[in-house]
């Protein structure tokens, strides 16, 4: 399986960095690609609970998250699989002096695989599942401070 991983520091707390986190109703502002939630399953964000979404045109299409592990204040690790991919997708909260890091990491592998998908993986898919794992974060750091704006209604 190939890795890919990206981190990002943000002025908040793992408490808040985590509500948003897993506030699905939320993803469609940050999670790159997300074009709608299409069903949330069985106590979310717990273990074996499940969301399914659907990307906009042209994108992943159907994406399918199943938690295999959740710890509050840590993180959480998920079996992703879409019509491409099948992985592990993990988020690890970390907290610094005065800030909370948020590491996403995305191991997975290629479904549809012949002599050039090492080359195809190397040269554009893992590009651009990194810069993917880098929007998604960038966002989300948006959308955290808003969230912790005095204005806000926080």
């Amino acid at each position: 399986m190939r890795v890919v991983r990206v981190a990002r520091r943000f002025p908040a707390t793992v408490h808040e960095a985590e509500q948003l986190w897993y506030d699905t109703d939320r993803w469609p502002t940050w999670v790159d690609g997300l074009a709608h939630v299409a069903k949330v399953d069985g106590g979310w964000p717990e273990v074996g609970s499940k969301v399914i979404w659907d990307s906009y045109p042209a994108g992943r299409g159907r994406v399918v998250e199943r938690v295999v592990a959740h710890e509050a204040r840590a993180g959480q690790a998920l079996e992703v699989e879409d019509e491409s991919i099948r992985g592990r997708q993990s988020v690890v909260f970390t907290l610094l002096p005065e800030r909370v890091e948020v590491e996403l990491e995305l191991e997975y592998e290629i479904k549809k695989r012949s002599v050039f998908t090492p080359v195809v993986d190397l040269l554009f898919i893992r590009r651009a599942m990194l810069t993917s794992l880098g929007t998604t974060l960038s966002r989300f750091g948006v959308e955290l401070a808003a969230a912790r704006a005095p204005d806000s209604g926080t």
